[in-house]
């Protein structure tokens, strides 16, 4: 999107909002900051000002749109349907297109090294899997970490801090051999009857981070019937450079992730992180055969659960509602019914599942300090939760909630809802 282009759309879409208000206590940064510059329909009013050339592109005027969460809570309750999430990102479009001076300081570091992780092959990310499990088990972060200047640095915190290294399903195999795997099989096949084909979507982050659920989605759904493909030409889903005005890059990473699956003959092609799912979705990766769907909501309309055996577990159970499962996939109640299948449970909702956790992307990193606020709303709800486990269905609210609890050492395992219940019909972890 040219700034001309985005320009263009920011006027046309601006003038769809009335200013009615309602999307006030749905925003995050409204609620917390007071501010109707920081408001959906107040960061409207100043795009509009912006592409109208009204008023000024200053750093200011970043500094609210720096603000946004990009949660599209607003979107999801306006009456006039605004399409703010794109409004967003036009804006964000206008930024780095005529104003990359106004970066500075640690987030320039931030966005530098994410921009630099996620232009790298997939190969190269799969090899940084070992790096990441030698420092781990060395102890060598964590004892990094009791140096001042690096305890302080919110980006080396953040990476001292990332889940335990596993490593990538082996089909009918031991344990054992699983563990020294670092390459994902192209076909992971069916047990007993066959119903069926699905990619799946590996991410770039999740295949250091949550190797765990990857793993989980396709034992449950060999159990079930499903063949499981996995492209080793797919790559980043796009959404991080989406949100920070890089659409031409986002829409070359869409191109490639199309052509992976199409060359597959599968019906589904299956996400395990919802702010994945949305952008996949958005940027129309997949062809007239198949259609995107979240793993959970996959799952629960799949069939053979007839022939699955699933251990019970009596506890109490939080679910998490991501954003961008709820506000735009619209796929929340699915999460819930997945984890009813397991005998015992008490599903509970997590108070608050109305408002963002704070991940929203790199936003954690971005914005610290609105973040903490938000995650410390969730540390609350969690603690009168009285619960063991908490599963969400996002990766970036799944880490930041994790390293939440852990700073404040509050025995809480964070999980994915698919990875919870495989652990109950017998995968190992």
């Amino acid at each position: 999107m040219s700034s001309g282009v985005s320009k263009d759309f920011i006027i046309a879409e601006s003038n769809q909002c009335v200013s009615c208000g309602l999307c006030l206590p749905h925003c995050p940064t409204y609620r917390l900051l007071k501010s109707e510059a920081d408001s959906p329909r107040g960061r409207i009013a100043l795009m509009s000002g912006v592409a109208n050339e009204r008023i000024p592109l200053n750093q200011k005027f970043i500094q609210h749109m720096d603000r946004c969460l990009t949660c599209r809570a607003c979107e999801a309750v306006c009456p006039n349907h605004v399409a703010y999430g794109h409004l967003i990102d036009g804006a964000r479009v206008l930024i780095a297109d005529q104003s990359k001076s106004f970066v500075s300081g640690q987030n320039l570091n931030i966005k530098i090294l994410l921009r630099m992780l996620l232009l790298m092959k997939s190969a190269r990310i799969e090899r940084l899997r070992q790096l990441f499990y030698f420092l781990q088990k060395s102890g060598l972060l964590r004892w990094l970490l009791k140096f001042n200047r690096l305890e302080r640095n919110r980006l080396f915190k953040f990476v001292a801090q990332l889940p335990r290294v596993k490593f990538p399903y082996v089909a009918n195999s031991n344990r054992k051999h699983a563990a020294s795997n670092n390459i994902w099989e192209k076909v992971y096949p069916a047990r007993g009857e066959e119903r069926g084909d699905v990619g799946l979507f590996l991410g770039c982050v999740a295949r250091i981070t949550d190797v765990a659920t990857l793993n989980a989605s396709i034992y449950v759904l060999n159990c079930l019937g499903y063949t499981v493909h996995v492209p080793s030409n797919q790559t980043c889903c796009g959404a991080l450079h989406q949100h920070s005005g890089g659409l031409e890059q986002a829409a070359a990473l869409a191109k490639q992730n199309k052509a992976a699956f199409a060359a597959l003959n599968v019906g589904a092609i299956v996400s395990t992180a919802s702010g994945c799912g949305v952008q996949l979705l958005e940027s129309e990766v997949a062809d007239g055969h198949s259609r995107i769907t979240d793993i959970s909501r996959f799952l629960i309309e799949a069939e053979g659960w007839e022939s699955v055996k699933i251990a019970p577990l009596p506890q109490r159970i939080l679910v998490h509602d991501p954003c961008s499962l709820r506000n735009v996939l619209h796929d929340q109640t699915y999460p819930y019914q997945l984890i009813a299948r397991i005998p015992g449970v008490q599903v509970v909702p997590l108070a608050g599942n109305d408002q963002c956790c704070g991940a929203a992307g790199s936003y954690f990193m971005d914005q610290p300090e609105i973040a903490s606020m938000l995650l410390d709303d969730k540390m609350s709800a969690l603690v009168a939760g009285d619960a063991k486990h908490l599963v969400t269905s996002n990766i970036g609210c799944s880490m930041h909630i994790a390293n939440g609890l852990h700073e404040k050492k509050i025995n809480i395992e964070v999980l994915h809802p698919v990875t919870l219940l495989a652990r109950q019909m017998g995968l190992e972890s």
